[in-house]
């Protein structure tokens, strides 16, 4: 395989050439994270609950503008969110560009089934306030 890449530091940007593998050592490797969103804590439906979510991890601190003191950073990539119907669609697209990654399966909701009647038992525990 046959790559160019351009390694910039410092302002100074210089062409690296070569035949082979690329010099990931000098190269940022993205790295995505797949998962399903949890539904969301001041809302009671599960829209967006159901899709898989492909996100790149963040790979520098934000920093404080000095002058404003507004919250910012030279990493465009976490802007980039990809939906798939499936966890088996997000990681077929993550291999096929080569992007690192990994998948956080989600957790069953512990639900806890009560009454409202259970409020007025005589045999609550705690007392009853209004």
């Amino acid at each position: 395989m046959v790559f160019k890449l351009f390694h910039c530091q410092d302002r100074a940007c210089r062409l690296i050439e070569g035949i082979g593998q690329l010099p990931w050592n000098r190269m940022e490797v993205m790295t995505a994270r797949i998962y399903r969103p949890a539904k969301t804590a001041t809302q009671s439906g599960a829209a967006k609950t159901h899709r898989w979510l492909l996100e790149f991890e963040r790979e520098q601190a934000p920093q404080t503008e000095p002058l404003m003191g507004w919250i910012g950073s030279g990493d465009t990539k976490t802007q980039v969110k990809l939906w798939f119907d499936t966890a088996e669609q997000a990681i077929a697209y993550a291999q096929k560009h080569g992007l690192a990654y990994r998948v956080e399966q989600p957790h069953a909701p512990q639900r806890k089934t009560i009454s409202y009647s259970d409020n007025f038992k005589s045999t609550r525990i705690g007392q009853w306030t209004h």
